[in-house]
């Protein structure tokens, strides 16, 4: 990964934080994209370990913000050379919700992956690259409440097998990886909102067959870092589970 550019969105913090670290420590060069502008005790410490670190705060929803920021990308660092689609949160919009909010939720959580391929495969393409989309384990098993984010992480999974069909003959590779439970600071807000966070905590664990644990944000990373490089380099189309098995495990519904 030496040398490479790669854009992450939603960067700043949970899995896109892990991601771009795991991406520092293979020599390649982030371009954090978020909401949340630069931390600089964090830009400093990552810029120690890849100097042209970037991190530019972009409105994902709003088009034109995302067509600046790539720009710039593209001004200060000459190219692009991979994409990594990752910003989203659960919202919880479900059938009750109304088709307004289903529309706003699949904005956040589906129509800025297209955006940002849309603006940076031309870039791509040059470098032969490479896109991974963040899907979630929702997509595959449902959870309840929260039609739009299973909409749009289902959506997300159709766009990966759709652009690997496009590019291949560019030379462009595009695969998903698919997170569990895995135990992020957004996670721990949710858990938080119950009476008993930590018996919620251990009924969730129990339904992981692997080592009954959370996952954890630095394994989502190492797997994306590994479709971003070389050493994956026939792999395209894919979707990579990373959940110790949870959703393979034969799951009763519960009330609670």
């Amino acid at each position: 990964m030496t040398g490479k550019v790669v854009i992450i969105t939603g960067g700043a913090s949970g899995i896109g934080a892990a991601i771009v670290e795991a991406l520092v420590s293979q020599n390649a060069i982030p371009v954090i994209l978020d909401k949340i502008g630069p931390n600089e005790d964090d830009l400093a410490r990552l810029r120690k370990g890849s100097p042209a670190t970037e991190w530019i705060t972009v409105d994902l929803t709003d088009d034109n913000q995302c067509r600046a920021a790539v720009s710039e990308a593209l001004t200060k660092l000459g190219k692009i050379d991979a994409l990594v689609n990752n910003a989203g949160i659960n919202d919880a919009v479900g059938l009750g919700a109304g088709p307004v909010e289903f529309r706003k939720s699949l904005e956040r959580n589906l129509v800025h992956y297209y955006t940002m391929a849309h603006l940076c495969v031309p870039e791509i393409k040059k470098q032969r690259g490479s896109i991974v989309n963040i899907s979630s384990k929702v997509a595959l098993t449902g959870q309840g409440g929260t039609s739009a984010y299973a909409a749009a992480k289902g959506g997300v999974l159709g766009l990966t097998r759709e652009w690997a069909a496009e590019l291949a003959s560019a030379g462009v590779r595009v695969n998903a990886v698919i997170p569990g439970e895995t135990m992020t600071p957004m996670y721990r807000t949710w858990l938080a909102g119950f009476e008993n966070p930590e018996e919620k905590l251990q009924k969730i664990v129990r339904n992981v067959p692997l080592c009954a644990r959370m996952t954890r944000p630095e394994e989502i990373a190492t797997s994306v870092a590994f479709l971003l490089s070389n050493w994956s380099g026939h792999i395209t189309g894919q979707s990579l589970v990373v959940d110790g098995g949870y959703s393979h495990l034969d799951r009763a519904l519960t009330s609670d």
